[in-house]
């Protein structure tokens, strides 16, 4: 299995017992719905080592206490300390109406309702306070707040996302 195969669940945080237990920080909005899966991938150096779960349970909210059939020990637990856990993308849940995983509208266009398509989605950065949209039109490159306020239409089929950005936002970058 290939990390572009999988989506990212979360991390080890740290140990819970002497016998191996670990606490894994999780990256969803529904934590629930991962309380009894059955494996995971562990990102250990560049491969996804696929390990099997004993026990999974939801501890405080938006961790996971797992038990892994292959750590039994304090020193076992150290040793996946910090490491990431995947799942296969054919595990996410399905979404309805204008909701989408970010994964999914990679090379959509963007569509702006004063002026037309403004570019193809390159990637998505979520690694500040404000996630945007990273599009390019030609050489130029733009940078769309994603927000329910700018958002307007996700249309999957037709593979384009319709927004309605600030006035003068566009204009910064194709200008």
């Amino acid at each position: 299995m290939q990390k572009e195969e999988c989506f990212y669940l979360g991390k080890v945080v740290s140990k819970y017992s002497f016998k191996g237990e670990v606490l894994v920080k999780i990256d969803t909005d529904e934590p629930e719905i991962y309380e009894n899966m059955e494996s995971v991938f562990v990102s250990i150096g560049n491969n996804l080592v696929p390990f099997f779960i004993d026990r999974c349970r939801l501890h405080k909210s938006t961790l996971l206490r797992i038990d892994f059939e292959e750590v039994k020990d304090e020193s076992a637990a150290d040793r996946i300390l910090g490491t990431e856990l995947y799942l296969p993308l054919t595990m996410l849940p399905k979404l309805s109406g204008d909701k989408f995983y970010f994964h999914e509208v990679i090379g959509f266009t963007l569509l702006d309702k004063a002026h037309g398509d403004i570019g193809i989605i390159q990637s998505i950065n979520d690694s500040s306070s404000q996630v945007l949209f990273e599009a390019k039109k030609g050489d130029k490159e733009l940078l769309i707040p994603v927000t329910d306020e700018i958002i307007t239409k996700v249309d999957k089929e037709a593979k384009t996302i319709h927004v309605t950005t600030p006035e003068g936002l566009v204009d910064l970058y194709l200008n």
